[in-house]
């Protein structure tokens, strides 16, 4: 991988909704979270509210206030409930 891209893994239904379990994606800089959520969100409507979805950055869970910087993976799921 290049240092303009990021590795992105989808799990559970976003794999679903997305239609692939991984894809890299260009990213030419660095990118504040909740912005790179809502372009994805923009990208798959079905995603929506982007408020609930998570993410963890090279295997690190971070909220939505995380930056993204070009060479992270960059892993996005729904919560998980149990019981």
């Amino acid at each position: 991988m290049n240092g303009a891209t990021i590795e992105v893994l989808y799990f559970a239904q976003v794999a679903e909704h997305m239609g692939t379990r991984r894809e890299t994606l260009a990213l030419a800089g660095p990118m504040p979270a909740a912005r790179w959520l809502e372009d994805l969100v923009a990208r798959c409507p079905d995603l929506a509210p982007v408020d609930r979805l998570k993410l963890a950055i090279n295997q690190e869970h971070v909220d939505h206030l995380a930056m993204i910087h070009p060479g992270d993976e960059v892993a996005v799921f729904e919560p998980v409930t149990g019981g």
